[in-house]
């Protein structure tokens, strides 16, 4: 049993809050293994199925709302401080700044559903002022059917619920490659914009 799973059992509702909070306010914590797993204890009866989606989904928004937070009041000033250290610029800012003010709901909303994205994709939404409302709206939207498949998941394969963190796993990786390659294209267009 792995420890998010030892806490999940010893706290229940607590620590899904929790874990799912962290998860949104930029740190990478597995839902794709909190959430099978408290499916299973759903199974179990030792946790309900629905107060498991509410309060994961409650911690989502919570959570983001610490990200959007950042991006909002560190804005700018933010950005040329420690934007270096995840190779961002004021340029980079400019830009998520239109395609928020563009496309901010789609962007949230899809964000949300894709693995090591969705615990990134609040930040930005802040640096770039979207509506606070919007953002929860879509947040919330968002969150929720992630939290119920994968509930579900766990609940449906009960016994076998670690099946779901092996088939998971690689849309995990996915989700981390895309980010990588994003910071790469960052470092890349910055460099060639220095040589100019």
């Amino acid at each position: 049993m792995s420890g998010l799973s030892v806490l999940i059992s010893h706290y229940g509702n607590t620590a899904i809050f929790f874990l799912m909070a962290l998860e949104s306010c930029c740190i990478l914590i597995p839902s794709e293994v909190v959430l099978p797993f408290a499916g299973y204890l759903a199974y179990h009866h030792t946790l309900n199925f629905w107060t498991i989606v509410i309060v994961s989904t409650i911690a989502n928004a919570v959570g983001s709302l610490v990200a959007y937070g950042i991006g909002l009041y560190g804005g700018r000033s933010f950005i040329r401080r420690f934007g270096k250290y995840v190779l961002l610029n004021e340029q980079h800012l400019h830009k998520a700044e239109h395609w928020f003010h563009r496309y901010g709901e789609i962007t949230i909303f899809i964000g949300r559903l894709v693995p090591a994205v969705r615990a990134f994709v609040s930040l930005p939404a802040g640096v770039a002022k979207m509506s606070l409302w919007r953002f929860l709206l879509f947040t919330i939207l968002g969150s929720l059917p992630w939290n119920i498949a994968l509930t579900y998941a766990g609940l449906a394969l009960h016994a076998h619920w670690n099946i779901v963190d092996e088939k998971l796993k690689p849309l995990t990786y996915i989700g981390a490659l895309v980010l990588v390659l994003l910071v790469l294209w960052f470092w890349f267009s910055r460099g060639s914009r220095k040589r100019r």
